[in-house]
């Protein structure tokens, strides 16, 4: 990183230490009276420095954001209105395998049962010049390009041990929030089906990806500012259709970016 980077995230990180401890101190005082996942609480706040390096490491790209479809904010707004508003559920019990084994295609949803695994029937729609295994029914991704959607970057993907990592299948609602407002209701076949939903999954840059965690709309957005319209758009038609919830901070999150989406 570039000194002038470095020194404008340190600027950052100071302006930006008093509305930590601020926000850190209004937590503290509501949980006095209400339970509080403190766990996560934390997990937010520490969340702030990469969200920051992110953002100045990407690119403000319109052109990753082009090959999505357009937005219906109008519908996006209506959807949002009818999610349920209430706080986070703790996070007891939840673990990966509690929605199916990872990359299923034993779903009821597109690419369900075509003989693939979810992750690279994800790899072959969202990159470009895609080179097949051969023997494995056009199933498996060798490499591609992707212009990742989160961080407007280029990214040339080749699979290996070393090198797949570098774009990752990420889940648009998060399977831990989802957990956490709605999904323990959830039958295990749902469950399963929302962890490989196409309309829940994005390749991206596996260090983004790694930034974001399972943070929702209130406390982590794509550094292309110029996705996050469509980002949020998906988000509640995910939640809409799975019938989750949303907090108070994360609706109003969301208000704000449909609210930059064109028109």
């Amino acid at each position: 990183m570039s000194r002038k980077k470095k020194t404008l995230l340190g600027w950052i990180r100071v302006r930006r230490l008093p509305a930590i401890l601020v926000a850190l101190l209004v937590a503290i005082t509501w949980g006095q009276g209400k339970e509080q996942d403190f766990s996560s609480l934390l997990q937010q706040l520490t969340r702030v420095p990469s969200q920051l390096a992110s953002e100045l490491e990407a690119e403000d790209s319109p052109a990753a954001a082009e090959r999505f479809p357009t937005v219906d904010a109008h519908r996006a707004f209506q959807e949002l209105s009818e999610l349920e508003v209430k706080g986070r559920a703790p996070k007891t019990g939840y673990q990966r395998n509690m929605f199916g084994q990872t990359w299923s295609d034993d779903v009821d949803v597109e690419f369900g049962h075509n003989g693939c695994d979810t992750r690279n029937d994800i790899l072959r729609r969202d990159l470009q010049d895609v080179r097949l295994k051969p023997g494995t029914f056009d199933c498996v991704v060798l490499s591609g390009h992707l212009l990742d959607p989160y961080s407007g970057k280029e990214i040339d993907f080749e699979r290996g041990k070393d090198s797949s990592s570098r774009v990752q299948i990420d889940h648009v609602v998060a399977l831990s929030d989802a957990w956490q407002k709605g999904a323990q209701q959830l039958t295990p076949e749902q469950r399963r089906n929302f962890a490989n939903d196409p309309r829940n999954l994005l390749a991206v840059d596996g260090s983004v990806n790694q930034a974001k965690g399972d943070g929702d709309a209130a406390t982590w957005l794509p550094p292309n500012k110029a996705f996050r319209c469509y980002y949020a758009a998906q988000q509640v038609l995910v939640k809409w259709s799975y019938g989750l919830w949303v907090t108070e901070s994360e609706k109003a999150a969301l208000e704000q970016q449909l609210r930059s989406c064109p028109q």
